[in-house]
């Protein structure tokens, strides 16, 4: 199958995850189009409206030939078997397809959960509270930070760049969904959670050359700007 039967569409909230379906639906040149939403600008959760598209309100979420389809990973998958026409994902049964899906799932099941719970603890420090509890706030966050939180980050980076000094892309020569399903994690690292081109000169390498993929910056034409949250803009 070459194309959807009917027309795809992205339900597109700013600055998130589905920026990266964007760009992999400008990889395999694929029409689609965009349904943008806006975070709450106190709270920055997803509006209500997503709820209506999907029950978990979250997003991405994509609609294509009668199905809903949500979690990048498995957008991803669905899409590139469907559509890929050989583009972007591996032969079956080699090395490089078993680290294809390793890192699909690594992504999200691995790499952004710290980062995550950063962006949390860091909130969980600088939240309004009464005076008398404030101190206790913050010192729990800061043990948390520093005992478990910043250590696995570093980790997982130093994990990744290992992975980089042996090969060009994640699963091996050449180029596939999985860098693109890698992206988000790194590029909140690079924006909150250390990634440097001192200490990771191959992450920040893989970045650079992702950021001015012709596709990657169609994407980020076609979605509005793009701010990781507490990160640098991106537009």
């Amino acid at each position: 199958m070459t194309a959807p039967a009917t027309p795809l569409i992205v339900h597109h909230l700013n600055n998130s995850r589905s920026q990266r379906i964007l760009w992999l639906l400008e990889e395999l040149e694929l029409p689609y189009e965009i349904v943008k939403y806006q975070r709450d600008a106190k709270t920055m959760l997803a509006p209500p409206e997503l709820k209506a598209i999907h029950p978990l309100g979250k997003s991405p979420v994509v609609t294509v030939d009668g199905l809903t389809l949500a979690e990048s990973g498995a957008i991803i998958e669905t899409l590139v078997e469907r559509y890929g026409n050989g583009r972007l994902a591996p032969a079956p049964g080699t090395p490089e397809a078993l680290r294809y899906r390793y890192w699909l799932h690594y992504a999200e099941g691995s790499a952004m959960p710290p980062l995550l719970l950063k962006l949390v603890f860091e909130r969980i420090g600088n939240a309004k509270m009464p005076f008398f509890a404030k101190p206790i706030a913050k010192g729990i966050a800061a043990k948390a930070m520093s005992g478990f939180i910043q250590p696995q980050i570093a980790q997982h980076l130093t994990f990744m760049e290992g992975q980089l000094k042996e090969r060009e892309w994640f699963t091996g020569p050449e180029f596939t969904a999985a860098d693109i399903q890698i992206s988000f994690p790194l590029e909140a690292a690079e924006a909150r959670g250390g990634l440097n081109a001192a200490d990771h000169p191959h992450l920040s390498d893989w970045l650079a050359r992702i950021h001015a993929r012709p596709a990657y910056q169609r994407a980020l034409a076609r979605g509005g700007k793009y701010e990781l949250l507490g990160g640098t803009s991106k537009s």
